[in-house]
């Protein structure tokens, strides 16, 4: 069994694994529709409790799948989160019209009743005040009208998520990239959202293949030297018998300051792989010998959206 944790001050106590929908959307491959379809069904057979997804995962196609299967599982048997504002690589809407439209589009693709959460995607693409004073508001016009039940906000600058909590009322974020073995960044939204009472998400412990012996996907900002220190962190964890997908996952799951890890595939032979790792002890000498390696590049991270709602470089 997946240990539970409480999200925030919601009622909901998340698995500490989660199913992150991304990849069934094709944002990393081409898949195989039935492998897509039965890693969904994979995921919430070993105990996952919690569905991510977003419109803009197969600019719907992601949804749309979710749709094929959830009808078939009994709603109080999971949790599902949706995000919005983001539609394609460039188009962002978070005026208020849109979510009422996105929030109905969401439900009807994937033939749900409600959404336990609704996040603002990728709000640094955009003027984040518009996100404070039109889009967190119009969200909470339809959980009082019940079609939602939690609000929060997900991108990658931990700036913009200070600037949320600081600024807006939330129910929780989504984080990605970085509370992983080469980023540890997202442990500067822990005492502010333990004073707000807002519940943490850490997305992508792989780092988007990453920290992981596939190849990276063509849109992976990587620079060369942090791909070679990558690549040798990867061999290292190799020679030792072991995978540094297992340690990155692991690791990414231990800090309860967290409520869930959401790693995502469309293979369900991976998911269930994860979810034997999540039940495995960690080989904590083996994480410390990949942390050293990975030092040089430790808290790298590039620039995402606007430039002024980014993160001020690490000094190297």
């Amino acid at each position: 069994m997946l240990p539970r944790r409480r999200l925030g001050q919601t009622d909901m106590e998340l698995t500490t694994l989660s199913f992150g929908a991304s990849s069934i959307g094709q944002e990393f491959r081409s898949v195989d529709l039935g492998e897509s379809l039965q890693a969904v069904r994979v995921a919430l057979d070993s105990g996952m409790n919690f569905i991510d997804t977003a419109a803009f995962y197969g600019r719907g196609m992601s949804e749309m799948m979710l749709g094929r299967v959830l009808p078939d599982i009994p709603r109080d048997q999971y949790y599902l989160g949706t995000k919005l504002g983001r539609y394609t690589g460039e188009h962002f809407d978070f005026s208020a019209k849109r979510v009422t439209e996105s929030i109905d589009t969401s439900l009807e693709r994937m033939k749900v009743d409600h959404l336990d959460i609704v996040l603002c995607h990728d709000l640094e693409f955009v003027e984040m005040s518009q996100i404070v004073e039109e889009t967190i508001p119009a969200i909470r016009r339809e959980i009082a009208k019940g079609k939602v039940r939690y609000v929060g906000v997900s991108g990658y600058p931990m700036k913009m998520f200070k600037y949320v909590m600081n600024n807006a009322d939330i129910d929780c974020l989504l984080t990605y990239n970085h509370y992983t073995l080469q980023n540890d960044m997202a442990l500067e939204l822990v005492p502010l959202a333990k004073e707000k009472g807002v519940g943490l998400m850490n997305g992508a412990p792989f780092s988007a293949r990453l920290l992981t012996n596939a190849e990276l996907p063509p849109w992976h900002k990587a620079t060369p030297q942090v791909r070679e220190v990558a690549a040798a962190a990867a061999k290292h964890c190799a020679d030792r018998g072991s995978d540094i997908a297992k340690i990155a996952l692991q690791f990414s799951i231990a800090n309860e300051d967290f409520a869930t890890c959401i790693p995502g595939s469309a293979n369900p032979k991976r998911v269930a792989q994860w979810v034997e790792w999540a039940q495995e002890p960690m080989d904590e000498t083996l994480v410390a010998e990949v942390k050293e390696i990975l030092k040089p590049i430790h808290n790298w991270f590039y620039i995402e959206g606007r430039p002024e709602n980014n993160d001020e470089p690490v000094a190297s």
